[in-house]
């Protein structure tokens, strides 16, 4: 496995050595290569009995229909962002034939980009994250960052950093909107301070302590504590990786969400992930065939369920209940714990070491759960 099957010429070595960290072994990563370009080589891959390097070499470098050479992102020049772009752009149909004519959805999981997303409300991130499979988001952290500070409003004045959505405020409750998200953002301020110096009286610091370890110990603790007065409308950052299929479905999800916010971030976020990853995401685009039946899908179902619920359960009032309280659980969740551990170290099937476990005393169920629990030293085990 050490050594690779293919040959190459010494010019053709220098060539590649620029795109692929070896040119002669059997696992290697590939470099200095723009998504749409390490997308559509691996969807060629998949159909091939050809490496990855002889088709990189033969049909994107030597292709001229590819633009390759105008896409390289090891140049040093000022303009080789827009140079790409433009290249990119030109070259658009070469590459989404291969991405539609080699490959199927998960090619899109093989092309990805990095998307920052700033001055968004907190609800939004919620709805990012939800998407998750394929992206890897990154939020600001309320742990460890002040929102107290404030930011010029639509209304030219000083105002806290929270999302004011037009429509709420062109309705009956924007006073008592407004009125409730500043009040929770001035009691975040008026505790923050008597809660770093509640928290310091009840953990002093340790001698073996830095100070400025401490301090930021302290501030972190005090956030941790009141972090949840913060209205799901606060502004706030995240930035998210992820792969094309991920974007993809993302933003035909934002745009067909009924908030005009989630609306917003799905066209901005697809404008500017065309620029990189173009043949990716183009199927999310308004017009496109692709969306229009996912939002002709998502309306229908909308349609169903609301139709199902007005007719069974419109009628219906609210019963009192607490804010709070556990309405479901799995009595079995013990058994098919330990059972699921048990089962790499077994030749019986999946059923006779749950039946097996089921009949086992409670205590040594615990032991096993403890004991399991407590070699971990650290979040990450």
């Amino acid at each position: 496995m050490s050594t690779s099957n293919e040959v190459f010429t010494p010019e053709e070595q220098v060539i590649l050595s620029s795109y692929v960290t070896n040119t002669d072994r059997s696992v290697f990563v590939l470099t200095n290569l723009p998504e749409v370009i390490k997308g559509a080589l691996f969807s060629r891959y998949s159909r091939s009995t050809l490496g990855l390097r002889t088709l990189l070499l033969r049909d994107f470098i030597q292709e001229k229909e590819s633009r390759f050479s105008d896409m390289q992102t090891g140049s040093n020049q000022s303009d080789s962002a827009k140079k790409t772009e433009l290249a990119i752009e030109s070259a658009q149909k070469f590459y989404d034939r291969i991405l539609d004519g080699y490959g199927d959805d998960s090619i899109g999981e093989l092309g990805g980009a990095h998307l920052a997303l700033e001055n968004i409300s907190i609800l939004a991130t919620k709805t990012v994250e939800d998407a998750r499979i394929g992206g890897s988001p990154l939020e600001k952290s309320t742990r460890y960052v002040t929102f107290a500070k404030k930011i010029t409003g639509l209304s030219g004045n000083e105002e806290f950093r929270f999302y004011q959505e037009p429509t709420l405020l062109n309705s009956a409750h924007r006073d008592l909107y407004l009125e409730t998200c500043r009040n929770l953002f001035e009691t975040y301020v008026r505790f923050t301070e008597p809660l770093r110096t509640h928290v310091r009286k009840q953990l002093p610091r340790d001698p073996e302590i830095s100070q400025a370890a401490y301090d930021r110990s302290v501030r972190a603790r005090g956030f941790d504590i009141i972090r949840g007065l913060l209205p799901s409308a606060t502004l706030t950052n995240m930035g998210v990786f992820g792969n094309g299929r991920f974007f993809e479905t993302l933003i035909m999800k934002l745009r067909t969400e009924p908030f005009g916010e989630l609306n917003e971030i799905g066209q901005f976020a697809f404008e500017e992930l065309a620029k990189v990853i173009p043949s990716f995401v183009r199927r999310a685009e308004a017009g496109h065939r692709h969306f229009q039946d996912f939002q002709n899908f998502s309306l229908a179902q909308q349609k169903l369920i609301s139709n199902f619920y007005s007719k069974y359960l419109g009628q219906l009032k609210a019963d009192p209940a607490e804010a709070v309280r556990l309405v479901d659980f799995d009595p079995e969740a013990e058994t098919k714990l330990l059972a699921a551990l048990l089962y790499t170290h077994s030749g019986l099937t999946l059923q006779q070491i749950r039946e097996r476990v089921r009949a086992l005393p409670d205590s040594e169920k615990t032991r096993l759960i403890e004991e399991t629990v407590a070699l971990r030293n650290h979040r990450r085990h």
